[in-house]
């Protein structure tokens, strides 16, 4: 059967995969962990953080990660997250760096776990930053953490995201992620919310960051995409998850899940397999009895 060329965006996220481990994992073993992803073939790698060591110490290293990695000769793009104008002011200095990811909750109380500040302080911020990042070539990709709903009681709706992703088409933001910080979309809901928002904004590239056990990946994937979506985030063997929304943490989506499912359904991905199956090798040694 031939197959399909729908312009499908993985994202691989070797820094959400990192971020939340205890032990620090050696610059070195960083750098040549995302050298192997970027030999792969997927379109983008979130590689690193500009934010407080404190609150992220796995991340103190970015800098030097972004630049060591051997980038130069790789069609995939690179985004680094960033939580502040300072942290993007140190990341558009960065050449390599296509994209900066900014965690935007729909949630209150998670909004000041996660960044310690207010979504009112947090849109204002947005706005500066969006400046900065326009000023020196580079995207800005907002991620709506707690896309899906919240454990907390907070305000959620479709007309609550829709606000949301109205006050960011204003600043022209160009890239939304919708984020599921704690594994609670599932096929309908996620069917709901792109299916709301896809039609009614399509001059906005719209992602799943989906967080999952292994048994619901392949309906949520394929609930995001009959919506609409073709921008899809996830990591090798689904390892990580937000250190900040709980202690339990509900792993990534798996990125051989996704890839399985769309070579199911003929989708070509452009994915070199043999340098897929080296990045799945490392991978287990970064992260040990996983």
């Amino acid at each position: 059967m031939e197959t399909k060329n729908e312009n499908i965006k993985l994202i691989e996220c070797p820094r959400d995969a990192m971020q939340g481990l205890h032990d620090f994992i050696p610059t070195e073993q960083k750098i040549n962990y995302i050298n192997q992803l970027l030999t792969v073939g997927f379109d983008t790698i979130d590689a690193g953080s500009f934010v407080s060591p404190k609150a992220i110490p796995q991340m103190r290293d970015s800098a030097e990660v972004f630049d060591k990695i051997d980038w130069q000769k790789s069609s995939s793009k690179l985004l680094a997250i960033i939580a502040n104008q300072r942290g993007a002011s140190d990341a558009v200095k960065f050449e390599q760096i296509s994209y900066l990811g900014y965690p935007l909750s729909l949630s209150e109380t998670f909004q000041q776990r996660n960044t310690k500040r207010s979504i009112a302080t947090a849109m204002e911020d947005l706005s500066e930053i969006q400046g900065l990042t326009i000023a020196n070539g580079k995207t800005l990709v907002v991620y709506l953490s707690m896309g899906f709903g919240n454990p907390y009681g907070d305000p959620y709706d479709a007309g609550f995201v829709q606000e949301f992703v109205e006050k960011l088409d204003k600043i022209d933001v160009k890239v939304i992620s919708l984020s599921d910080t704690i594994g609670v979309s599932n096929p309908d809901n996620i069917s709901w919310i792109f299916e709301q928002l896809i039609p009614e904004y399509s001059h906005i590239e719209f992602g799943a960051h989906l967080h999952s056990n292994p048994a619901t990946i392949w309906e949520k994937v394929e609930a995001a995409y009959k919506a609409g979506c073709r921008r899809f985030d996830g990591a090798i063997k689904g390892f990580g998850g937000c250190p900040m929304a709980k202690d339990d943490l509900v792993g990534n989506m798996v990125t051989e899940d996704m890839v399985a499912y769309f070579n199911q359904n003929n989708i070509d991905l452009g994915i070199n397999q043999e340098a897929f199956s080296e990045a799945q090798r490392l991978a287990l040694e970064i992260f040990p009895g996983k």
